[in-house]
């Protein structure tokens, strides 16, 4: 029963994060309007950052950087969860319209397995697999011609993206159940470690942005709540579920970002979707169900 109920926790943990996520995107489209993206982006992680360096330092996670391995494993997370993943995915949308970033994204859950079978040996029941295959179905009935007029790099490296993020959390559940690296500590490091690079890609061609107070307001909010706050919560719940899992979870984005935009940005929220809407829910749901 215990052990049921700490499933349930990090499910319902991991659904809060999606969420945090999916409220970013309203926020992100309004900062947009006086930020550059990879500015925004830069500026969010460093934020993040500085609120999670301190606390794992003052709870002795800094010993971490002195075991053998450790810092290298915690310097590929970062580079493949922040830089990569979230650089990538903003150049995506330079070169792509949001909806098709979003659709390309919903295939992660594939790389996933597959990392996870060879990495983690998590092989996933047959009820499992069959919900993958709903919530990408569900996802490609979501979006209408989502690849029409789009341009060959912008589709590579949307999907080097979801690469990356796969890569994360799947490296990321090995750090944490093989290697008994503290979520705090996994967090905040990995995260400075790609932040550095973000940092410096948004000085290279953007330059240094003067931003607002709203802006500020907009940056601290994303980068304390959406980002720190969430990416620990992520990363926790990681320990306690399989990686297929938790990315499953996060492709009920999709529903929350559409829903979240219709009421806060006036986007048009089709009836029509609502059957591609209750397949991602469905698989969403099967994947979590065990033998």
């Amino acid at each position: 029963m215990p052990l049921r109920r700490n499933r349930l926790l990090a499910v319902l943990e991991a659904l809060l994060v999606t969420f945090l996520w999916s409220s970013s995107y309203v926020l992100v489209k309004v900062g947009l309007q006086e930020i550059g993206p990879l500015t925004l982006v830069a500026y969010r992680y460093t934020v993040a950052s500085l609120v999670l360096l301190p606390l794992a330092l003052s709870r002795g996670h800094g010993a971490l950087l002195r075991e053998r391995g450790i810092p290298l494993r915690l310097g590929v997370l970062g580079f493949l969860g922040i830089t990569a993943a979230q650089g990538l995915q903003v150049l995506g949308l330079f070169l792509l319209p949001a909806v098709s970033v979003t659709f390309l994204l919903n295939f992660t859950p594939i790389t996933v397995l597959a990392l996870g079978v060879v990495a983690l040996n998590e092989r996933p029941t047959r009820l499992q697999l069959a919900g993958i295959a709903m919530t990408v179905a569900g996802a490609a009935l979501f979006f209408n011609d989502p690849l029409a007029s789009a341009s060959l790099p912008g589709i590579l490296i949307s999907l080097l993206s979801g690469v990356g993020w796969g890569a994360y959390i799947v490296l990321g559940r090995r750090l944490s159940i093989g290697d008994q690296v503290p979520v705090l500590g996994l967090t905040a490091f990995s995260m400075a470690g790609g932040t550095v690079l973000l940092l410096a890609a948004a000085f290279l061609f953007e330059g240094f942005t003067v931003v607002s107070l709203a802006g500020w307001g907009i940056i601290l909010w994303l980068g304390v709540v959406n980002t720190a706050l969430a990416f620990f919560m992520w990363n926790r719940a990681l320990g306690r579920l399989e990686a297929f899992e938790i990315s499953v979870l996060q492709n009920t984005m999709l529903i929350q970002i559409a829903v979240l935009a219709w009421v806060f940005l006036g986007e048009r929220f089709a009836l029509a979707k609502v059957p591609a809407m209750a397949l991602v829910f469905l698989g969403a749901l099967s994947v979590q169900l065990k033998k």
